[in-house]
C-alpha cells in the first residue's frame, strides 16, 4: 500500500509537470492578446498620472507606472477621424475622412464615409488567428445584419442608435436629449451580436460593455484574442454613475457636477478589465493599451490644437511591455496599427498605406528610431507636432500659429513665436511647411485667427 501510495503521489507530481510545461510552452509559442480601449472625449491632462490634482484614477497611474506611458500622443480633434485613424493607420488625406459626413471638410454622403470599403486593424489580426471582438462606441457606418462584422470583428456589443436597431425592434429604456437619442448609460439601448438587449431598470451601459468583453476573453481565453473597446464614457451627458448616484438624484440628469466621477467611473471599468486578465491567468500575456479620441469635451474638442489632439497613451503588459515609465517620444493614432500588426506578425495587402510606426521597439526596451513629429487634422485645418515646434490651426491659406514649447509638454510654458523673424523659427517653419507638404486637406475657407486660442492647459 505504501509504494502503491508513492507511486500514486509520483505519477500526481509527473502530471502536474507536464501540465505545466504544456502550459507554459502555450504561452510562449502564442502570440500576446491585444486590447485597445479608447475613451470618448478624454485629454490626457484628466488623468492623475498626466498631472490633474483632483481626479483619482488609480488603476491607469499603476498601469502608467508598470509599464509605459506616453506624455504626448496625439488623436484628430474630433471622434469621428479618429475612428477612422486609428483603425486603418491612416491620416484622412489616405482613408479619406476629415470630418463627419455632410461637415464641411467630410464625406458629402454617409454613402461615401463606409468603413468597409476600407482595411481594419481586426482584418489582418483574423487572418493571423485571432479571434476579434468590439464593445462600446461604434459611431461608424455598417448596415444590419454584419454591421460591425464586415470590418473583421467576429462578435459586438455596441451602444445603438434608433436606426442600429434589428428590424422590428424598439428601444425600450431611456432617452438622451428629450427623446431625441437613446440612451448610452441608465437603461442603454444596446445591440449584442446583431440581437436588441432589453434594459432593466438600473441597467448601466459601461458595466454592461466591460461584462461583455470580460466574458469574450474568458471564452476565448486559449486563443489569442483582440479585443477593440472605445468607450461610451466620458461624453456628454454627464450622468451620474453608480458610485456617484445618491438617493434622490436624477440620474438621466446631465450635470457637469458629475465630470470627475464619469472619469474616475472610466478608470474602474480599466481595472475590471486588468483584474479579469490576472483572475483568468491571461495577465502575462496580453498587452493593453489605453488612449481617447479627442480633447476634452468644451475643453479642447473640436480644435486644431494641442488641447484637441492631445490624449493618453498608457501601455501595459507584464511579462510583454517592458517597465520604461514615462517617455518622451511621440507617438499618435496612426502608430496603434502597425504596433499591433508587429507584435501579431500580421500581414498586411501591399496596397494597404500605413502612415503611422510602430513603436513596438519602445515597448520591448530596445534602441529605435523615433517619430520626428506627430500630425492632426479636422476639416481643412491642421496641427503638427515635433519635440520642441508646435503649429496650429493651419490651413489651406493660412500658416497658422507657432509655438516653441521647449522640453514642455503639458502648455504651461509654450511661448508665440508666429510673427518671429529669428533665424532658428525661419528655419522651424520652413520644416512645418515641408512635413505638410503632401498631406492635403479640403479648402473650408475656414480663417482661424489662432491668437486667440488658449495655450495653458487647465489641469
Amino acid at each position: 500500500m505504501t509504494i502503491l501510495k508513492n507511486l500514486t503521489g509520483l505519477c500526481a507530481i509527473v502530471s502536474l509537470c507536464i501540465g505545466m510545461t504544456i502550459s507554459t510552452t502555450t504561452a510562449a509559442d502564442q502570440p500576446p492578446n491585444l486590447i485597445v480601449i479608447m475613451a470618448d472625449d478624454l485629454g490626457a491632462h484628466e488623468l492623475g498620472c498626466y498631472g490633474h490634482p483632483a481626479h483619482r484614477t488609480p488603476r491607469l497611474d499603476a498601469m502608467a507606472r508598470s509599464g509605459v506611458m506616453f506624455r504626448t500622443c496625439y488623436s484628430t480633434p474630433i471622434c469621428h477621424p479618429t475612428r477612422f485613424q486609428i483603425m486603418t493607420g491612416q491620416y484622412p488625406h489616405h482613408n479619406g475622412v476629415y470630418q463627419f459626413a455632410g461637415r464641411p471638410g467630410g464625406p458629402k454622403t454617409a454613402e461615401e464615409d463606409d468603413i468597409s470599403l476600407r482595411l481594419t486593424f481586426a482584418q489582418p489580426l483574423k487572418k493571423a488567428g485571432y479571434v476579434t471582438c468590439q464593445v462600446g462606441k461604434w459611431q461608424l457606418s455598417g448596415q444590419h445584419p454584419t454591421l460591425i462584422r464586415e470590418c473583421g470583428f467576429d462578435e459586438y456589443c455596441m451602444w445603438a442608435y434608433k436606426h442600429n436597431l434589428p428590424e422590428g425592434a424598439e428601444h425600450v429604456g431611456a432617452w438622451e436629449n428629450n427623446q431625441g437619442k437613446t440612451a448610452r448609460y441608465w437603461e442603454p439601448s444596446i445591440v449584442a451580436n446583431g440581437k436588441y438587449r432589453k434594459p432593466a431598470v438600473g441597467d448601466y451601459g459601461p458595466d454592461i460593455f466591460a461584462d461583455f468583453a470580460i466574458d469574450f476573453i474568458e471564452r476565448n481565453r486559449k486563443k489569442p484574442f483582440f479585443v477593440y473597446f472605445p468607450m461610451a464614457l466620458t461624453h456628454s451627458p454627464y450622468w451620474p454613475t453608480p458610485d456617484n448616484l445618491r438617493p434622490g438624484m436624477e440620474k438621466h440628469k446631465s450635470s457637469k457636477t458629475n465630470w470627475q466621477a464619469n472619469v474616475e467611473y472610466t478608470d474602474k471599468i480599466v481595472g475590471r478589465i486588468v483584474d479579469a486578465l490576472e483572475e483568468l491567468g491571461l495577465r502575462e500575456n496580453t498587452i493593453v493599451m489605453f488612449t481617447g479620441d479627442n480633447g476634452t469635451g468644451g475643453n479642447g474638442k473640436g480644435q486644431t490644437t494641442e488641447m484637441g489632439c492631445r490624449v493618453p497613451m498608457i501601455v501595459d503588459g507584464p511579462g510583454i511591455v517592458k517597465p520604461g515609465g514615462v517617455r518622451d517620444e511621440l507617438v499618435d493614432l496612426s502608430d496603434i496599427f502597425p504596433t499591433l500588426m508587429e507584435y501579431a506578425d500580421a500581414k498586411l495587402p501591399k496596397d494597404h498605406i500605413i502612415d503611422g510606426q510602430s513603436f513596438a521597439w519602445i515597448l520591448r526596451g530596445e534602441e529605435g528610431t523615433a517619430r520626428e513629429w506627430i500630425y492632426g487634422c479636422l476639416g481643412g485645418r491642421r496641427v503638427v507636432r515635433t519635440p520642441r515646434w508646435l503649429l496650429e490651426n493651419n490651413s489651406p491659406k493660412q500658416f497658422g500659429r507657432l509655438l516653441d514649447c521647449g522640453d514642455c509638454r503639458d502648455g504651461s510654458s509654450y511661448k508665440d513665436i508666429t510673427e518671429s523673424d529669428d533665424p532658428e523659427v525661419l528655419a522651424a517653419k520652413k520644416m512645418m511647411q515641408e512635413i505638410l507638404a503632401d498631406k492635403a486637406v479640403p479648402d473650408v475657407n475656414a480663417k482661424v485667427k489662432g491668437k486667440n486660442v488658449k495655450v495653458r492647459m487647465k489641469k
